[in-house]
């Protein structure tokens, strides 16, 4: 499996260990966002620090993501994004509604202030 998840105090950290989030990828990453969902988690922080390449179902998936916390009333936080991943995300229009941060440290800190500023 590409997939690595963890659990953290405010949140469920999923690391995508491969270099593409495409295709054979996507179904696999959103089945686990629904599985993560469905167990009462709202927060998410998808770590993308080994992932050098997204298409437009990857992007899809992390949507997805993005719905079912936005939907449980918490947030996901894109994190360890490459510079190809972030042009894409900019291209899409979508910079504007996905949350990010530099590090899986930096996303939890993020989700943080988040929580207090609500």
């Amino acid at each position: 499996m590409s997939l690595k998840v963890e659990k953290h105090k405010n949140c469920m950290v999923v690391k995508i260990q491969a270099e593409k989030l495409d295709l054979d990828m996507a179904p696999d990453l959103k089945a686990h966002f629904v599985s993560i969902s469905t167990e009462g988690a709202k927060n998410i922080i998808l770590d993308l620090s080994d992932a050098r390449y997204c298409d437009s179902s990857g992007l899809s998936a992390i949507l997805v993501g993005n719905r079912l916390c936005k939907n449980a009333g918490g947030k996901l936080v894109l994190t360890g994004v490459k510079e190809a991943i972030k042009k894409l995300i900019i291209i899409s229009q979508l910079d504007s509604i996905l949350n990010s941060a530099v590090s899986v440290e930096d996303g939890i800190k993020l989700l943080d202030e988040l929580e207090t500023s609500k």
